[in-house]
């Protein structure tokens, strides 16, 4: 099956790519704690005595 060797090598390649939910996780992270300082920092500011 000749035809077939340009699917195989094309699949092998996308195979590799994938990395699992690593980059996505770490935005994920990194967001959630960026907004959890911002929202902090909101909330506390309405504490400040002048």
């Amino acid at each position: 099956m000749p035809e077939m060797t340009g699917l195989t090598e094309a699949l092998a390649a996308t195979s590799h790519s994938n990395d699992g939910p690593g980059a996505l996780l770490r935005i994920v992270i990194v967001a959630g704690v960026v907004g959890a300082a911002l929202l902090a920092w909101f909330l506390l500011r309405g504490y400040k005595q002048d």
